[in-house]
C-alpha cells in the first residue's frame, strides 16, 4: 500500500478516471452494437452520429488511438451505406 499523501491521492485519481474511461468506452461499444443490428437507414442515420462523437471523445481523451476511431468509423460508415 501507498505510504506517501501524493500516492495515495493518485491512487484515488486513477481509479476514478479508469471508471469513466471504461464507462465511456462501454458506452461507445453499445451504441456501435445498437448500429449494427439496425435495419431501417432512418435509425441507422441517428446512431451514426451518436457513433461518430462518441468515438471522437474517446480518441481525443486517448481511450482509444486515433487511428482505431477512424477505423471503426470508416466500418461503419460502410455498413450504413450498404443499408437499404
Amino acid at each position: 500500500m501507498a505510504n506517501h499523501k501524493s500516492a495515495i491521492k493518485r491512487i484515488r485519481a486513477t481509479v476514478a478516471k479508469r471508471d469513466l474511461n471504461r464507462y465511456q468506452h462501454k458506452t461507445a461499444r453499445t451504441i456501435i452494437k445498437n448500429l449494427r443490428n439496425a435495419t431501417s437507414k432512418d435509425e441507422a442515420s441517428k446512431l451514426l452520429l451518436t457513433a461518430f462523437a462518441a468515438l471522437d471523445k474517446l480518441a481525443k481523451r486517448n481511450v482509444i488511438h486515433a487511428n482505431k476511431a477512424g477505423n471503426l468509423k470508416s466500418g461503419l460508415q460502410k455498413h450504413f451505406n450498404a443499408l437499404a
